[in-house]
């Protein structure tokens, strides 16, 4: 068990005069740099960092406090042309992109893992099965926002990058070994390189147990419940359900109640929330009533389909490429267990699902690779698959 920093702890940087010198410290270090950010998700609106762990050779560790600065701009100005080692980047590049921070090159230890066929890719896990190190994660779900941070949660943060450099070029051997660093790299730079998420179309749907309710009034009654929550969230910087959690929003669209005494006795609606704020949710309750009175205002029970239906529905609307899916599922499945990957790794179900719904008209192997590139699948995995899909299309009900 890891239980300090080499360094010891590091204090927190949260003034201009220290966050120009790890700026000069890490752009005098050398070798990659090993990144992790610390959010207050549960606690406080949106995703932003709370805090931004750094190490690199050379440098030590660095603690940043981002609330104290209008960006880190510095730092990425430092690090320019680094490679960057993040556990689970995708959870973190959002976040850092918000500061000003963007790596240059990327290694992400946690897909790293992924493609080694690793049981465990949590990073006490594969720190644990690489290094034979293990790593307490008591603080994970921790508010971050909280200041000053207890000395416990710095220590934390600080193992959280003490070791990324070890791990990664431990892994960089393991994938070379492989034949999979090629893989490894390619699925870097796809990580880097693509945009980052706009804005959910509709984002009040993702209501949790939303699916329950059948009636487009009650579906216009979530939406302004939900969008006035994410407005009071917003401006009082706390998390949407810290407020009321979405069973609330469901249970309060299925019955509708018309008062505040009323609303209270509605499941989820209890808290100094929900009764300092009861006209508000009844307003909103009454505000979705008359948006459904108007056929402009009434929302969709379902959103047009982005692709094809769900397979569920392929064995009725289209057997052929109902066939063609169970063929080609199962033999990507042989195949990447093979490969010791998992499934999703080798190709993505979304973009199996529809390449086998429209296939190109003329099936041969070059027009199923150009049919996979096109859906975002990367070169390594369409040298593999392409030839598998080929023939799972031309041939889905093979004996």
């Amino acid at each position: 068990m890891l239980t300090e920093p080499g360094g010891g702890i590091p204090f927190v940087t949260n003034s201009r005069q220290e966050l120009e010198r790890c700026a000069r410290l890490l752009r005098a270090g050398s070798g990659p740099v090993a990144v992790d950010a610390e959010r207050a998700s549960g606690f406080r609106y949106g995703q932003r960092a709370f805090l931004v762990q750094i190490k690199r050779e050379g440098a030590g560790i660095w603690l940043i406090d981002p609330e104290a600065f209008e960006d880190l701009g510095t730092i990425q100005d430092a690090l320019g042309g680094v490679e960057w080692i993040l556990h689970a980047s995708t959870q973190d590049l959002p976040c850092l992109s918000e500061l000003g921070l963007w790596p240059d090159r990327l290694f992400d230890t946690e897909l790293a893992g992924r493609l080694l066929g690793l049981p465990r890719v949590g990073l006490a896990s594969v720190l644990e099965q690489l290094l034979g190190v293990t790593l307490a994660k008591e603080h994970s779900a921790a508010d971050w926002s909280t200041r000053p941070l207890p000395e416990d949660w710095l220590r934390y943060a600080a193992l959280d990058v003490e070791l990324l450099v070890e791990l990664r070029a431990a892994m960089i051997e393991m994938l070379a070994d492989a034949g999979k660093l090629d893989w490894a790299e390619e699925e870097f730079e796809a990580i880097r390189t693509a945009p980052l998420p706009g804005p959910r179309k509709d984002p009040w749907r993702r209501t949790s147990g939303m699916h329950r309710l059948r009636k487009p009034q009650q579906l216009a009654v979530v939406r302004e419940l939900w969008e006035t929550r994410e407005a009071l969230a917003r401006n009082r910087d706390v998390a949407p359900g810290r407020l009321i959690p979405d069973a609330a929003i469901v249970a309060a669209a299925a019955s509708q109640p018309s008062t505040v005494p009323a609303l209270l006795k509605t499941p989820g609606f209890h808290g100094r929330a929900a009764a300092k704020e009861g006209p508000r949710w009844v307003r909103a309750i009454q505000a979705g009533q008359a948006a459904a009175r108007s056929k402009e205002g009434l929302p969709q029970l379902h959103l047009p389909l982005d692709g094809p239906p769900p397979p569920r529905a392929w064995r009725d609307r289209n057997p052929l490429a109902d066939r063609r899916l169970k063929t080609a599922k199962a033999w990507i499945g042989n195949k990447a267990e093979e490969l010791s990957l998992p499934t999703e790794n080798l190709l993505t179900p979304d973009t199996l699902r529809r390449l086998c719904w429209a296939p190109p008209e003329r099936i041969d192997p070059d027009s199923v690779a150009d049919a996979l590139t096109a859906l975002g699948a990367r070169g390594w995995q369409v040298s593999i698959v392409a030839p598998i899909l080929t023939v799972a299309l031309l041939d889905p009900d093979p004996a």
